[in-house]
């Protein structure tokens, strides 16, 4: 398919028939398309390649969103899919893998907190609840929600919310930019990476696995 420009499509929500959940669109010349992935601009090559992988190896038609500040990855659908498939049109993802992003999200946020003070705690809540409200993530949509997600028990399955993967991919590439550019380097990843061990062992091999598979791997546990 085609790498297009902000300028070419236009990006819209829709409500989930079957959820009421709301689902990112892009449409381009009449085809709809649903966000899988996002990148920051300087992972250019990172999404080049995810991208290509997917429509010249594995035959999905996708195309590549290029903005200033990231690129994004888009799988084509009919908007009817979304009647037929699980909740929220996306890929569903097991309950756990959320609490581990949810434990990656409080271990960066008391980080943050314990080490550079509480104003820039306090930045960085409101830096990743602009980012839940961009990309539309279910039941992170104000202030006081991101807020319970900072401080609900992660592995309290009554109170994970429903996110999908593409929601995990891109609450993943968010915290370590956001990491980054907090401490200035990466080497927050071990620590954050550390709450993990909160997690019963199958659960987190799980999680890890899927994590490399995927181009945040090399983010999360280089080496």
């Amino acid at each position: 398919m085609f790498i297009l420009k902000r300028q070419d499509v236009d990006i819209s929500t829709i409500q989930h028939p079957k959820t009421g959940q709301p689902v990112p669109i892009l449409n381009y010349q009449g085809q709809t398309f649903r966000l899988i992935q996002v990148f920051p601009a300087k992972q250019e090559e990172d999404a080049k390649a995810f991208w290509r992988d997917l429509t010249d190896n594995r035959g999905k038609a996708c195309v590549l969103l290029e903005e200033p500040d990231r690129f994004s990855v888009w799988g084509k659908i009919r908007i009817e899919q979304l009647n037929e498939e699980g909740a929220g049109g996306g890929v569903t993802v097991a309950p756990f893998f959320v609490q581990a992003c949810l434990l990656l999200l409080q271990a960066l946020y008391f980080e943050i907190e314990d080490l550079l003070g509480a104003r820039q705690a306090g930045s960085f809540q409101k830096e990743i609840t602009s980012v839940f409200q961009q990309w539309k993530f279910p039941q992170a949509d104000s202030a006081s929600a991101v807020n319970q997600l900072l401080t609900v028990d992660p592995l309290d399955n009554g109170q994970i919310p429903s996110w999908q993967e593409h929601h995990l991919n891109t609450l993943l590439q968010e915290l370590h930019r956001l990491g980054k550019q907090y401490f200035g380097n990466v080497s927050f990843t071990v620590r954050v990476m550390d709450a993990l061990q909160d997690m019963p062992d199958s659960e987190r091999k799980q999680f890890i696995s899927w994590l490399n598979q995927t181009p945040l791997g090399r983010l999360w546990t280089p080496g």
